[in-house]
């Protein structure tokens, strides 16, 4: 693998590499794939589109687009971050974060400091980059958001997303793209200091959904395991897979619905959970 470099693009050659990757990225969904007429028409009215390039080879991209974030009054104007693919061979080398800073440094020129996207909550590797490493925030739990998708990581199950909040200017979010990254959570410090597991393991020793009841009184930190590999789970299992979707959308609605606020997400061996807290001092 030769250097790889973060570029906007902005040229129809650069801008049809982006589109052909898209095809690797979601396979099997070829008639989902964003053309490059309406790649360009975004990259130069006002929205972005990076790359990320081995030689000549587009290995990973992020875009987005101008848009306005509807819960103030008036409404203010937001960076709307569509897209994020990295290519299957060049996973797991700080790609997607590399794109995002790059997104940072681009919409924060633009006197803009807030960045919203989507993403499905039941995929720990993207929840450690949007929530862990990028530091967003989410209490936004959208069902069915996109309707029935068909390429292989969405098929046969309802496209619930989170949509997550980047406060560009916060202290939390401009602490991980100038400096190293805060150390990351424990699960076990955290639970001794207080935090309640929303979904403990069966006595297997097997994660589980949440239930379908949430208890009053709960402490200000709640934690929510979620499968560390879902996308294997569901192809194995389909059915333990809707169950995880229609769990945790319980659990995070409800728990979004009395103020909690995805906060970090835990990596510790074989577990992957979210925090949420009703703490937002530095949220935005």
């Amino acid at each position: 693998m030769s250097q790889i470099t973060i570029r906007l693009v902005d040229t129809p050659a650069d801008m049809a590499r982006v589109e052909q990757l898209q095809a690797a990225v979601w396979s099997g969904a070829d008639h989902e794939v964003v053309p490059t007429h309406t790649l360009l028409a975004a990259a130069h009215n006002g929205g972005l589109v990076a790359g990320a390039f081995d030689g000549d080879r587009c290995v990973g991209f992020v875009w987005g687009f101008l848009g306005f974030d509807a819960r103030t009054t008036p409404p203010r104007l937001k960076h709307c971050s569509h897209q994020l693919g990295i290519h299957p061979d060049y996973r797991q080398v700080g790609l997607g974060f590399a794109l995002k800073r790059r997104q940072w440094g681009f919409v924060r020129q633009q006197g803009i400091d807030l960045i919203t996207w989507t993403y499905d909550p039941l995929l720990a590797r993207n929840a450690r980059l949007n929530i862990g490493k990028l530091g967003a925030v989410c209490n936004t739990h959208r069902r069915d958001e996109y309707g029935p998708l068909h390429d292989t990581m969405n098929a046969g199950l309802p496209t619930d997303r989170f949509q997550v909040d980047w406060w560009l200017s916060s202290d939390r979010v401009t602490a991980r793209m100038l400096g190293p990254q805060p150390a990351a959570p424990r699960l076990a410090d955290m639970l001794a200091a207080g935090a309640h597991l929303l979904n403990p393991r069966a006595a297997s020793g097997a994660a589980q959904p949440p239930g379908p009841d949430l208890a009053a009184g709960l402490p200000a930190v709640v934690l929510i395991e979620i499968p560390s590999d879902f996308l294997a789970l569901k192809m194995e299992d389909a059915a333990a897979g809707l169950a995880w979707r229609l769990g945790t959308r319980a659990a995070f609605e409800a728990l979004f619905g009395r103020g909690y606020v995805v906060t970090d997400f835990v990596r510790d061996q074989d577990r992957a959970l979210y925090v949420l807290t009703q703490e937002t001092q530095d949220a935005h």
